[in-house]
């Protein structure tokens, strides 16, 4: 089993308990009266960091929502004010990656850039990933934090980081096979739009020595049926992965699968409630994750309201690792279901449904009102060659799982966007 720090990663709960706790001691008194953000809100709320004299009392400080900070840099632009130091120590600038809305803009300090290092050094190790490994990071590097911090934890695990930006799809393929990369970084979805490519091109995969593939930036590599088809494409080990620009990489999938993600407890510390009372859910319960990251002191946030749904599990792992796991990782986020026809529809478990029919090299989902009622279309393309009567069976398989029949129509070759980052593939459209 490989591990980035092994003697953090295993951990008794007791002891992995107390290094939060002095982690959180220590950054909440470094923050109060630097930082702005947070010190203004805190003391709107009543509290100080004397308060906090165990890991319960962290309750006692009030949640933060991304709509918070994107007010404060839209009222103190450029930057905001959650920034702890004098703007001369910062030395990165990301921003998210602004599909919901503006991007958010993040600065890190050179510490919490080496910090951001070590959490995905955490992922890397997690996938099996090893100084003798040759990781290629299938993304153009812009702005949007990405897989810009994969460098970092390649660089701190001894491995050869492969960059991937300025090609195509084609042309990516010919670099990761003409230097022997043996693993991936990417969306689930680019990689399996790598595949297509390689299928439509008569691109040999089994020429790149690839064992493992890490995924990131949108759901994906923990869908079941995305994930044989992604391990099938490519002969290769898929590692689930989640972050985001503003939190941090925070979680990663061992080699023992399935088996849910590992947070990374030694640098984060996860909360797990009901995203309408905002009360604690027991383990096991489904839930808006709530996070806090210990380390990065520049850019901190502190009890945050991801949107993203978890179920938590503490169970032991045969990796090893103490640090707690999300039963099948990021379930989805709160504001992404919705409701057709009286039915809880949720992306991530239609896609499990299409990934299943091989056929199916992309899709498009789309909920509209029509005549007061609503109704989801599916859109698919099919690959070469493959029966168009494949539309009804998967309507109908839809329909099984759904309690109700999506109209599924086949829209033929090169209709539907492709992605090289992270997708949109589900549209709501009730404004009629």
């Amino acid at each position: 089993m490989t591990y980035f720090d092994q003697a953090t990663e295993t951990l008794p709960r007791e002891e992995l308990a107390a290094l939060q706790l002095s982690k959180l001691q220590a950054m909440s008194a470094e923050l109060w009266g630097k930082n702005r953000f947070y010190t203004d809100k805190w003391r709107a709320a009543g509290v100080e960091p004397g308060d906090i004299r165990s890991l319960a009392d962290l309750a006692k400080l009030p949640l933060t929502k991304k709509c918070e900070l994107m007010d404060d840099q839209a009222a103190n632009a450029p930057f905001g004010t959650n920034l702890t130091y004098p703007i001369e120590q910062y030395v990165r600038l990301h921003q998210t990656s602004g599909t919901t809305g503006v991007p958010l803009k993040v600065l890190d300090t050179a510490d919490s850039w080496d910090w951001w290092g070590r959490c995905w050094a955490h992922v890397l190790a997690g996938s099996g990933v090893n100084s003798s490994d040759r990781v290629f990071l299938a993304f153009a590097f812009g702005p949007f934090i990405g897989f810009w911090a994969a460098m970092e934890g390649a660089r701190k695990i001894g491995a050869v980081m492969i960059p991937g930006g300025g090609r195509d799809s084609a042309q990516r393929l010919e670099l990761m096979r003409d230097t022997g990369a043996t693993v991936l970084c990417c969306t689930p979805t680019y990689a399996l739009r790598l595949a297509e490519v390689a299928r439509e091109t008569g691109f040999d995969l089994s020429a790149i020595p690839m064992k493992s593939t890490v995924h990131a930036g949108e759901p994906g590599a923990n869908i079941p049926a995305t994930k044989n088809r992604i391990e099938g494409a490519w002969s290769a080990k898929c590692f689930d992965h989640a972050g985001a620009s503003e939190i941090g990489a925070h979680s990663f999938e061992c080699e023992v699968q399935p088996g849910g993600t590992h947070v990374i407890e030694s640098e984060f510390i996860v909360e797990v409630i009901n995203p309408e009372t905002l009360e604690a859910v027991a383990p096991g319960q489904r839930g808006e994750l709530v996070i806090t990251n210990l380390g990065r002191w520049g850019f901190p946030l502190v009890r945050y309201r991801t949107g993203d749904l978890v179920e938590t599990d503490l169970s032991p792992c045969g990796c090893g690792r103490s640090f707690l796991r999300f039963t099948g990782g990021i379930l989805g986020r709160a504001d992404d279901m919705v409701t057709v026809r009286g039915v809880n529809v949720f992306p991530a478990g239609v896609e499990n449904i299409l990934r299943k029919f091989a056929e199916v090299d992309e899709f498009r989902i789309t909920v509209n009102k029509v005549k007061q009622m609503d109704e989801m279309d599916i859109e698919v393309e099919l690959r070469e060659g493959s029966d168009p009567r494949i539309v009804q069976a998967i309507a109908e398989r839809l329909d099984a799982m759904l309690a109700f029949r999506p109209r599924v129509m086949d829209v033929g070759r090169n209709i539907l966007p492709r992605f090289d980052m992270k997708a949109k593939r589900f549209h709501v459209n009730r404004a009629s």
